[in-house]
């Protein structure tokens, strides 16, 4: 069942200021109503490449991401999966309209599942599950085809446009209880202790409060937050990585085995544990994957500015 917690729809939400969100919103929800879900993606592709000449600095964010992490392609193999990466960005706007628009028959017309067993038996054994995720283009579509199977709660950050904050919300938790602040850390043991699904994505660089510096694809000292074995470490609690990855059929949601001897109580090995298991699910469909973000900004002392 869904939680009740859904932000009511109020008058202020009205506001001329407003009128451009509800305009892009309401354009979204045609688009993906209306288009079979190839057009939307054909049409992505060419919005991703066509964005290349107006976001010219997440070009560089991205091309310095990839310089970093896969030293081992070569220049002409770095652009191509450049090119793959924005594509894949103009997509996600669509799949984002998916996610929070599309009734439950067409969502799971395009999702094949992969692992159900493992929710099933942490179920049965009433354990809580830390999904451990990342950030895939396709993260909307993640965590709304995990709660077509078994609805979980979502941790987010709260956007500042109240309409914007109403339409994701609410989209969201189309199939799935609520969401809880990334900064309400109470609410996340709470949710795991209850033994609910949380779904969870440390692999951004959240600066060096309650990071440590580990390996993450070729660089060997990437700032990754600890609350990930936090977390783990709740009483009767598994850690599944679950990804979603996009291809020529639909959507692979794929849920992976419990991570075993996790967490192990040291910081550094179990940040290095659980970065090995999200490089190999990036290293899968490396161009979808999230590097307009600047993954490697925060530097120990003595180390350069990465960007």
């Amino acid at each position: 069942m869904r939680d009740s917690r859904l932000p009511p729809f109020s008058r202020r939400l009205l506001h001329p200021k407003y009128l451009f969100t509800w305009c892009g919103l309401g354009l979204l929800w045609l688009l993906t109503t209306l288009l079979t879900w190839r057009a939307q993606m054909a049409l992505g592709r060419a919005l991703g490449r066509g964005s290349m000449a107006l976001l010219k600095s997440r070009v560089r964010v991205a091309r310095r991401n990839l310089e970093l992490a896969l030293p081992e392609l070569s220049l002409a193999e770095r652009e191509h999966l450049l090119r793959e990466n924005f594509e894949s960005v103009g997509c996600a706007i669509f799949e984002t309209g998916m996610a929070w628009f599309w009734p439950d028959w067409r969502m799971r017309s395009l999702t094949r599942m992969e692992g159900t067993e493992h929710v099933d038996a942490a179920a049965e054994r009433g354990q809580g599950m830390l999904l451990l995720s990342a950030h895939f283009l396709t993260l909307e579509l993640n965590a709304r085809q995990f709660g077509l199977y078994r609805p979980g709660v979502g941790v987010y950050r709260p956007n500042t446009n109240p309409v914007l904050e109403y339409a994701q919300v609410h989209g969201r938790c189309r199939s799935n209880k609520y969401l809880v602040d990334r900064l309400d850390i109470k609410g996340m043991l709470r949710a795991l202790r209850q033994g609910d699904a949380l779904w969870y994505a440390p692999d951004h660089d959240y600066g060096s409060h309650a990071s440590v510096f580990v390996p993450f694809f070729a660089v060997q000292q990437a700032a990754t937050i600890t609350g990930t074995a936090t977390l783990a470490r709740v009483k009767n609690t598994v850690t599944l990585p679950c990804f979603t990855l996009r291809d020529n059929r639909g959507y692979r949601l794929i849920i992976q085995p419990p991570m075993a001897d996790f967490p192990l109580g040291d910081d550094v090995q179990d940040a290095r544990a659980s970065n090995r298991v999200l490089e190999a699910a990036i290293r899968r469909a490396p161009g979808q994957y999230m590097w307009l973000h600047r993954r490697f900004k925060t530097t120990p002392e003595g180390v350069v500015y990465r960007y």
